[in-house]
């Protein structure tokens, strides 16, 4: 089967990398990919937003299969456009896709659907949030309704704060994003992620995660689009998986497929595990990233069977085998990450793959014949071990191989976990 991924980052990487190890695998491209990709794939120029030109390439390269790898696309409707060609897709429609797209369609949806998650108000104009921080206490947490690119989330530690907040949202600082802005209660508890794969019928579940989403050491400084994360997650017990399962993930599907838009594709759920049990944070309509890289280690399962069944809707009774071990990834990022990255500083991979390690490219690019910086998160270094300890201290050591000069990352990935399995 020839098959095209979407993408150009960490989170491609990893899938390229898993996709290629499929026995039924014919021909991988990868539009745009990265210098990493390309050792899986075969990368080609391809405008995503031009969708005619999506489909006469899957026609020409007789395409069995395209995965979506970021959120862009699928909010855009290329999936949509795809099946229309008679294309199996990786990836949720359009309507379906604003579980991402719209936090506040989300959290419209949890209401009617009885789903637990923090109270909430959708806004739609700066006179209209602030007169709905009344309604709430600090610290206040406020929500860019569309696409942020992980960052459209601030949380407000002073009313004078949040109206500077949403301020500079409905003033265009988020772009599009801020049009409309979802004003949030304030949850206790430690975050979790959750992957679940459905057909928009049958769903299994596919492994937790935990992910680092402060630049500094510590979980300070701002948000970024993740700095590290391990696989699985013990905090998410069992228990709490059933319950996940149950009482989230199971009302959404069938909330969306009663609704009309069935959802197709893996649905990655944040979660707070609060005193009262689980409630959803956000939902993505994708795998996450650095997520993703973690849970393709782990993945025993060949790859392409699991996502074409999810494509054409016959997930049931489909082995999907993930390791017990656990995996780590750490980010390597480029100085002013998540501010202006510098672009342009040579890398040298050196060794760091010695001790079963793999490096993940995310904003690399090949200027003359050498590896260099390309983007905000460049390198996700990752290893595995028999737990978040020994992943670690894999992860790290494979890290101190690399030179990257104007590189930087976060010392202390799964440093919770660390900490309980210490005692």
């Amino acid at each position: 089967m020839n098959i095209l991924l979407l993408g150009s980052g960490g989170r491609e990487h990893a899938l390229a990398w898993k996709l290629a190890q499929s026995p039924s695998l014919t021909k991988l491209y990868a539009a745009p990919g990265n210098p990493g990709i390309a050792e899986e794939a075969e990368c080609v120029a391809l405008d995503v937003t031009d969708h005619a030109a999506v489909i006469a390439f899957c026609g020409e390269k007789r395409i069995g299969l395209v995965v979506i790898g970021p959120e862009a696309p699928l909010v855009d409707g290329l999936s949509d456009s795809l099946r229309a060609a008679g294309v199996p897709v990786f990836g949720p429609s359009q309507a379906a896709a604003q579980l991402e797209g719209s936090k506040g369609f989300t959290k419209d949806l949890c209401q009617r659907a009885g789903i637990p998650t923090a109270g909430y108000v959708r806004t739609h104009s700066l006179e209209e949030a602030r007169a709905a921080l009344g309604k709430f206490q600090a610290p206040y947490v406020l929500k860019a309704d569309g696409l942020a690119a992980g960052k459209g989330v601030v949380i407000a530690a002073t009313l004078a704060e949040a109206e500077e907040t949403l301020a500079d949202m409905f003033g265009g600082g988020f772009g599009g994003a801020g049009a409309q802005v979802v004003i949030e209660e304030f949850m206790e508890g430690e975050e979790a992620s959750f992957f679940a794969l459905t057909d928009g019928t049958a769903i299994f579940p596919f492994g937790s995660a935990q992910d680092h989403k402060r630049v500094g050491d510590g979980d300070t400084g701002p948000n970024t689009g993740g700095m590290g994360a391990y696989s699985p997650a013990p905090v998410l017990t069992p228990e709490l998986q059933a319950r996940v399962m149950a009482e989230i993930i199971a009302p959404t599907v069938a909330t969306m497929r009663a609704e009309g838009h069935p959802y197709q594709g893996v649905l990655f759920a944040g979660l707070m595990l609060t005193a009262q049990g689980p409630k959803l944070i956000e939902y993505n309509a994708r795998f996450g990233d650095p997520e993703c890289q973690v849970l393709m280690m782990r993945l025993k399962s060949d790859l392409v069977p699991i996502l074409l069944a999810c494509a054409t809707g016959s997930l049931e009774g489909v082995a999907i085998d993930l390791a017990g071990e656990t995996a780590l990834t750490v980010v390597m990022a480029a100085k002013g990450y998540p501010g202006t990255p510098e672009k342009g500083g040579t890398i040298a991979l050196n060794d760091a793959g010695a001790d079963g390690a793999k490096v993940f490219h995310a904003g690399t690019a090949l200027k003359d014949g050498a590896l260099v910086a390309n983007g905000g998160r460049v390198l996700n270094v990752t290893a595995t071990g028999a737990n978040v300890t020994e992943a670690q201290a894999k992860a790290y050591k494979a890290v101190d191989a690399i030179t990257f000069p104007t590189g930087f990352c976060r010392r202390d990935i799964g440093w919770r976990e660390v900490a309980r399995e210490r005692g």
